[in-house]
């Protein structure tokens, strides 16, 4: 890390060099002093070599003992800096200047640590925001079950109406639950690598138009129109079973946010580095674009118009993100509130 210095300090090599040369001019001046009668050219001989005596004598004493007393300590400083940064020592460059050394790398040091800090803060929050998240996902539907059980034991059970009522709210409860731990369990292995993908080419249209066809009956409750408008037939190289899977939760998004009567579209555009661009498209409600940039996090929700009791197990978004990502693709989202939402997720296309 760069410092401003007003004035440059000496380095050990210059402060013995400029000691070393102050005590041969005094040794040459004694030298002629002491000199007697006129001084004759071996006389200057001979304390010219004096004076260069002194001065390599004076500079390598100078020089150890700053080597000995300074140079020692800052050696210890820098190691023990090091030592906490990456495990190992660290020369001191004795041409240098030693204490500019020594702070520039305590500053850096510094600046590690409190980079690392911020990160740390960060994660802790997103950690606790994570479990403050899944224990309201697991509560809500658990605690429901418990109150359709306890009410039933409490004689509902001798109602066969109220009984099949409670005992089939109950079980949509238990359906949640087991489809909250899957989705987990799926983002857990994606995130560990330990679920493989088994690539192969896959017919877009087809795959999409037979998403679709499963989604109709959703989206003509509320009047929706499902649009296939991939033209031709694209080959993409993906796993079948989870890309059927990235397409079953943007749809199911697309369908839940959209507005009756609205559309939901499905495009393809080849890419020139050999990749597809698929794009789906809805003209719902749309999202505000300061929530943009955390949609993909596990349990995120916007606002109360994307809220718990809508179903779903708020890992949907999150699980598309990793399947694509595993494929080696990207994906980003667009949206404008009222207008409606685009995601954009790129694959490997099939050769």
């Amino acid at each position: 890390m760069p410092s401003e210095r007003s004035i440059d300090p000496f380095t050990p090599r210059q402060f013995a060099r400029i000691t070393a040369a102050f005590v041969a001019i005094v040794i040459g001046a004694l030298g002629l002093l002491l000199e007697k009668g006129p001084v004759e050219v071996t006389g200057y001989w001979r304390v010219l070599m004096l004076a260069v005596v002194g001065f390599g004598a004076t500079y390598i004493a100078v020089l150890a003992a700053l080597e000995r007393y300074i140079k020692a300590r800052l050696r210890l400083l820098f190691r023990l800096v090091h030592d906490l940064r990456a495990g190992g020592g660290h020369p001191v460059e004795m041409d240098r200047d030693v204490l500019g050394q020594v702070r520039e790398t305590v500053e850096d040091w510094a600046h590690e640590k409190r980079t690392e800090i911020a990160e740390l803060k960060t994660r802790e929050n997103y950690r606790r925001e994570f479990i403050g998240n899944l224990s309201h996902e697991l509560k809500t539907p658990l605690f429901n079950i418990q109150g359709y059980v306890e009410t039933l034991l409490d004689g509902a059970l001798d109602d066969p109406t109220v009984a099949r009522e409670f005992l089939g709210r109950a079980a949509r409860g238990a359906e949640r639950l087991r489809k909250i731990v899957e989705d987990l369990d799926m983002i857990s292995r994606l995130e560990s690598g330990v679920m493989e993908m088994t690539p192969e080419p896959v017919d877009l249209n087809a795959l999409v138009s037979a998403q679709l066809s499963e989604a109709s009956g959703s989206a003509s409750a509320s009047g929706m129109r499902l649009i296939n408008a991939i033209e031709g037939n694209p080959r993409v190289l993906a796993d079948p079973q989870r890309l059927e899977q990235v397409f079953t939760n943007l749809i199911a998004n697309a369908v839940r946010y959209g507005r009756e009567q609205g559309t939901v579209e499905i495009r393809a555009f080849d890419l020139e580095n050999d990749q597809v661009l698929i794009e789906v498209s809805d003209n719902g409600i749309g999202i505000a674009e300061e929530h943009l940039p955390r949609l993909f996090e596990r349990f995120f929700r916007v606002g109360t118009s994307r809220a718990r009791n809508e179903g779903g197990s708020g890992l949907g978004l999150a699980i598309v993100k990793h399947i694509v990502e595993a494929h080696g693709g990207t994906i980003t989202v667009k949206s404008v509130v009222d207008q409606g939402t685009t995601f954009s997720f790129t694959l490997p296309k099939a050769r």
